[in-house]
């Protein structure tokens, strides 16, 4: 089946391939280095929470706007201007020499990562049509970014140990030269003839009011919402997104098409990008700190159990898509989220019940990356392809925005989880003046005795074993519930098309 696709699309899916790559490993192999940073840079815990969220930020912020600008400019355009700003700020990233710099750096990449992400999947949506070769392309798009998501734990840690931390940046610099290089030969220029003008008021409102939501989310607990500083983001935020809803229901080409949910595969497709953020990829966070801190595993064995999780997402794809020509999104969709809460709800039990080793755990780590792999492609895959080819730009940019801000959300949500379920642990065991510092500490995976205020160790492992507990939980009944909405929907019948004029 692949020998049916052309060189040049060969080299233009090589391009979207290696870029994908990169994403994936800048997502999941800078957690590995942040205690070097906090010693090398130096860094101060908030500084080493903003090197993770700028990059998380920054991309929800843009990826509807670059979409849009991708329709308007050129998708080959933007993609290449991608590949070289994120080359530029990786190398800014690399030789960052304190983290303010490094955390200006992050921001840019995870611009011009959303400029990356938008194109990736306009440029397969535009260079194969025709149903067997999409479904190639797409299954390898898959398998690469899921290569780059499961493998970032292993290759950071092996690039620390045998360079530097620099290094876990600045091979994205030769990453990113040959990326250039494929996308030029290979990818061919494709846009939205019907878009004349840019939708500026779009752009401008949307990012503003998405950094202002997640921002006040991820850093919660350091603004009161109650506060000046709080009341002054919410009503911005607010405002940003009125207007915004405002403008592009006025808009004849809006960034963020409002009509596009009238198509039922399209609205599954976005709920399946929000499921699997609710649990799936939030969880990688977290589940280090499990097995390293509770379980007293190695970096290099945890990061090879949590190779296992992610696993599955490399293998399954390419079946995902023959599932999606034969049954329909309205199917494998509901089902790859149905997976992810099984595969969450015997990691619960297997965690609750105290006899968590690797072994124990291996089943539900397969069973949730199954799930994974089951509704990665098919969702990109459906989002394009229920639109007009010349929507692929702004229906991408919808797609990876829910994906995106599922994400930033849910990791703040899964935290604000871990450390419930560890306060409701202690609170028998700490007086009220040190319950929250104590909780704060072992959610944080650290089992200092001397930071415990005299907890006993045992009761801090316990604890945080309540509290991951909680957190999988959460990651069973939320792709649960958003699977059986998916179902609900796609059982109504679907309109064609966006109307395009």
């Amino acid at each position: 089946m692949a020998a049916t696709i052309s060189s040049k699309n060969k080299i233009a899916l090589s391009a979207v391939c290696l870029s994908a790559i990169m994403l994936g490993l800048e997502i999941t192999s800078i957690p590995s280095i942040l205690p070097t940073l906090e010693n090398m840079l130096p860094a101060e815990f908030r500084q080493l929470q903003w090197i993770m969220n700028a990059y998380t930020l920054a991309m929800c912020s843009c990826l509807v706007a670059m979409g849009a600008l991708a329709d308007r400019f050129g998708r080959k355009r933007i993609f290449l201007a991608g590949i070289t700003v994120f080359g530029i700020a990786s190398l800014i990233c690399g030789m960052a020499s304190s983290a303010s710099v490094l955390i200006g750096a992050r921001f840019l990449q995870g611009a011009s990562a959303a400029a990356m992400l938008s194109c990736q999947v306009a440029v397969l949506s535009h260079q194969f049509r025709d149903g067997p070769e999409r479904g190639v392309a797409f299954g390898w798009w898959g398998i690469m970014f899921g290569l780059g998501l499961g493998f970032g734990p292993i290759i950071g840690g092996v690039i620390l140990a045998l360079l530097s931390w620099h290094w876990v940046f600045l091979i994205h610099v030769v990453i990113a030269v040959v990326t250039v290089f494929a996308a030029r030969m290979g990818v061919v220029e494709s846009g939205d003839p019907h878009v004349v003008k840019i939708d500026l008021g779009g752009i401008i409102t949307l990012p503003i009011a998405v950094f202002g939501f997640v921002y006040l989310i991820t850093q919660g607990h350091e603004i009161s919402l109650v506060s000046g500083t709080g009341q002054e983001i919410i009503a911005i935020s607010i405002a940003s997104l009125l207007l915004f809803i405002i403008i592009e229901l006025k808009s004849q080409r809006p960034i963020f098409d409002f009509k596009a949910f009238r198509i039922r595969n399209f609205s599954v497709a976005l709920l399946g990008a929000s499921g699997m953020n609710f649990s799936f990829w939030p969880f990688v966070i977290y589940f280090p700190l499990y097995l390293q801190s509770v379980l007293g595993y190695s970096s290099v064995v945890a990061g090879l159990i949590v190779l296992a999780y992610t696993l599955p997402t490399i293998v399954v794809p390419p079946y995902a898509e023959r599932l999606l020509q034969n049954r329909g999104p309205g199917f494998i969709i509901p089902v790859g989220l149905f997976t992810i809460a099984i595969g969450f709800a015997v990691l619960h039990v297997t965690i609750s019940s105290g006899y968590a080793s690797w072994l124990t755990l291996l089943p539900g780590c397969l069973i949730a990356g199954v799930g994974l792999g089951l509704t990665n492609t098919p969702v990109t895959n459906t989002s394009t392809g229920s639109l007009p080819p010349e929507r692929a730009g702004m229906a991408s940019g919808m797609e990876f925005s829910a994906r995106m801000i599922s994400l930033a959300v849910n990791i703040a949500v899964m935290g604000f989880v871990l450390l419930s379920g560890v306060s409701a642990e202690l609170v028998h065991s700490v007086n009220v003046d040190s319950l929250a510092s104590v909780a704060n500490t072992i959610a944080a995976g650290n089992f200092n005795a001397e930071l415990l205020d005299g907890v006993n160790v045992a009761i801090a492992h316990h604890a945080f074993v309540n509290g991951i507990s909680w957190v999988t939980l959460y990651g069973t009944l939320a792709p649960a519930i958003l699977g059986l909405l998916a179902r609900l929907i796609s059982q109504k019948k679907s309109s064609k098309h966006v109307a395009t004029s």
